[in-house]
């Protein structure tokens, strides 16, 4: 009887003291906890929530195709000013005139002398016909055994002596109209035009100033349409390429983004930069931008 009362008090001692240990390795979870969330989940997360790359940014100047000093293509005296700086030109406006009395005056005598050999080149011409009909008359003299053959071929000579004269007027004709043309070309440069729609930057020259050839003589420059220079990291080079869109920033107007448009990338790579030259052209309407501001320019990091 006392050995079976042992046995039962042993099993219960087994059973108290595996519930006791199993009390041990869990841990309870306090009310209104979170469940822990699965290692997979969290990898999920940090994927989402990892930012990308940032956006690239450079910087370049805001620049225009038609921009150029005019200089002064012959010696002469400025007569007239007719621009200032500032004043907006189309193309063809006369922006200053040089004294060209002297090329007029040798122009119109040019003239003169090319309508001269003209008119003698029209008497030697009349002259042929003359001579042919003599020639052929004279033919047909000695064909009827009228007239020796000297006397027809003295005809003959003489035509063919009239039509290498009708050639030299003509040749004189041409030399004539090319010197009238060559006084006409520098006739043209003594009148300072607008090459292309533009605005007159500055003026160096003043009414009587003398100017010797290529003396500057205005600096124009076009307003439209803008564009902007700047240079990526080689990485770049095939990441950019023509319509890539971008926004332009000026530190004159910082609150006004403006869109821009890749137009030029250079397919080579600058060794000594490492860098590839890009050019980008301004879309829309710019008005407070000009030609020589210094832009940022942001460019999306490609994925």
């Amino acid at each position: 009887m006392r050995k079976s009362s042992a046995c039962v008090w042993a099993l219960f001692a087994m059973f108290g003291l595996t519930g006791l240990l199993c009390g041990c390795s869990s841990t309870p979870i306090p009310a209104g906890a979170a469940e822990p969330i699965p290692s997979k989940a969290v990898a999920d997360t940090t994927t989402q929530t990892q930012p990308g790359p940032p956006d690239y940014i450079a910087s370049g100047p805001i620049v225009v195709e038609n921009q150029v000093d005019l200089a002064a293509q012959r010696d002469g005296v400025v007569v007239q000013v007719f621009v200032e700086t500032g004043t907006a030109v189309r193309k063809g406006q006369l922006l200053a005139q040089l004294d060209d009395r002297q090329l007029s005056a040798d122009k119109d005598a040019a003239a003169a002398k090319a309508r001269s050999t003209e008119a003698d080149l029209k008497n030697w011409e009349a002259s042929a016909r003359v001579a042919q009909a003599q020639r052929d008359r004279a033919e047909q003299l000695w064909a009827a055994n009228i007239i020796a053959k000297s006397e027809e071929e003295k005809a003959r000579y003489q035509y063919d002596a009239t039509e290498f004269e009708v050639e030299r007027q003509r040749e004189d004709l041409r030399v004539s109209q090319e010197a009238l043309r060559s006084l006409e070309l520098e006739l043209e440069k003594t009148r300072i035009t607008a090459p292309f729609d533009s605005v007159v930057a500055r003026r160096y020259v003043r009414a009587a100033q003398e100017v010797a050839k290529n003396d500057r003589l205005f600096w124009v420059s076009a307003v439209a349409p803008l564009r902007v220079k700047f240079a990526l990291p080689e990485a770049y080079l095939g990441r950019v390429r023509k319509g890539t869109e971008l926004i332009v920033v000026t530190s004159a107007t910082p609150g006004e983004s403006h869109p821009a448009r890749v137009v030029l990338v250079s397919p080579v790579v600058d060794p000594s930069s490492d860098t590839i030259d890009v050019t980008a052209e301004l879309q829309g309407p710019s008005p407070n931008l000009r030609p020589g501001m210094t832009a940022n320019i942001r460019l999306r990091n490609p994925r």
